[in-house]
């Protein structure tokens, strides 16, 4: 294994060399002090070290003695320093990424530790050239120190966390499988996991799909980026306390999001529809398909088909496909198949594309006509326009198409048509 750099200096003069030595000796006989006064300083400026216990602390005072011994001796000329003599810090670093604290807090502290040793062997070396000078030369190789000493408890920190993610993201992976097989943890590991998420085996829950369409500042369809950056968002706390299962796997983003308490499927639908949208935004354009709610483990797998069959509704340039705010006719219009398009009385198909050209008005007549249950006065209010106009709208489209819209039977057709026109307009070159 290679070794660090060789904290010396190069060859001083025989004063500078006892100026040196007496420092050294100096701050090595009040080095318990001065690790306390590290510490110290570390409980004031690292907030997440001031919320810890005297047992921390005491860890703390530990490693900074353990790191000043070492650094002396290595000033000292004594020892060059090698990874094998860093074990200590390793386990450390470790041990504090697993409980939790930010790679920038451990750098923090080296920092700390760094400047109050120095001001330790500045105040033993007391005011004299000769003493400064001395003082001075021991600069270098205290950054080398710290700089190599820091490097290899980064490393151990940034392995530890690969780890995690690695084992969560395992766990993760292992607790979707088994729930779209339709069943909940009953013990162990998974249990606790799916107990963290709010599932359990008769919650009520819903499932969200999500795949990447484009990426408006790459054109890059293929990278992993976009995945965990989908996965990252979707796990944004949304109008509801706790956390959502999100799993990326086979090229597309799996959330399983469980309907809390005061909560409906809309409040789920308006959070992931926001995430789309915040996602679009940034660059990232996502094709969603929402399921409807499904009442306990044993229906996820049906959830998870139906999020999966959702993103057949949406356009090719990404948008949110949420099966429960579409009624069943919406559904089978938009699942309409070139046939059913077919099947559309050419003269129909015809007004109707005509009709688009020209703003739509005939469309709107149609659909407010049936919303305000054939009552044509109740209509034309809606559409703010006289009795006459709306009336004179009805007698073209009877006329152009062969249909009555006052007749159920006739109306029903036009409706049919037009949810078809409209489903494959927004469907064109579907996922």
């Amino acid at each position: 294994m290679a070794r660090g750099p060789a904290p010396g200096a190069p060859a001083l003069t025989e004063p500078l060399s006892r100026e040196r030595r007496r420092i050294l000796h100096a701050v090595q006989d009040r080095l318990e002090d001065v690790a306390k006064s590290a510490v110290a300083v570390m409980r004031t400026e690292i907030p997440s070290y001031a919320l810890q216990d005297e047992r921390f602390f005491d860890d703390v005072r530990d490693q900074v003695l353990a790191h000043y011994r070492m650094q002396l001796a290595a000033l000292a000329g004594d020892r060059d320093i090698a990874p094998e003599d860093l074990v200590f810090s390793r386990a450390a670093a470790m041990r504090r990424a697993r409980a939790g604290f930010a790679l920038e807090d451990w750098i923090s502290a080296f920092r700390v530790g760094r400047q109050v040793l120095w001001d330790a062997l500045l105040d033993c070396a007391g005011t004299s050239a000769e003493a400064q000078q001395a003082a001075l030369s021991l600069v270098t190789p205290l950054m080398r120190y710290v700089d190599y000493a820091s490097t290899h408890a980064a490393q151990a920190y940034v392995e530890y966390e690969q780890h995690v993610v690695a084992d969560a993201d395992r766990e993760r992976r292992d607790l979707l499988d088994q729930l779209l097989a339709g069943t909940a943890p009953a013990r162990g590991p998974l249990l606790a996991a799916a107990q963290a998420y709010g599932i359990g085996p008769h919650s009520s829950m819903m499932a969200v799909v999500a795949v990447c369409v484009g990426d408006t500042r790459t054109g890059d369809l293929t990278s992993a980026e976009h995945g965990y950056a989908t996965s990252a968002s979707i796990g944004i706390a949304g109008p509801w306390a706790g956390r959502t299962l999100v799993v990326v796997r086979h090229g597309e983003v799996v959330a399983v999001p469980v309907v809390r308490t005061g909560m409906d499927a809309e409040d789920i639908c308006t959070h992931f529809e926001a995430v789309q949208r915040r996602l679009a935004r940034e660059g990232t354009m996502l094709a969603m398909g929402i399921s409807t709610v499904a009442r306990g483990a044993g229906e996820l797998p049906r959830a998870y088909e139906e999020a999966r069959a959702a993103l057949d509704l949406v356009p090719s340039g990404g948008g949110v496909a949420a099966l429960p705010r579409l009624s069943p006719f919406d559904y089978l219009a938009l699942r309409a198949d070139d046939l059913a398009r077919q099947l559309v009385d050419p003269r129909v198909r015809a007004l109707l594309e005509d009709d688009r050209r020209r703003g739509d008005t005939l469309a709107a007549t149609i659909r407010v006509f049936a919303e305000a249950d054939l009552n044509l006065r109740l209509a034309a209010d809606r559409l703010r326009v006289h009795h006459n106009t709306a009336h004179y709208r009805l007698r073209r489209i009877e006329e152009r198409t062969g249909r009555n819209p006052r007749r159920i039977a006739d109306l029903l057709e036009l409706l049919v048509a037009l949810a078809i026109r409209d489903g494959a307009g927004e469907g064109e070159d579907h996922q």
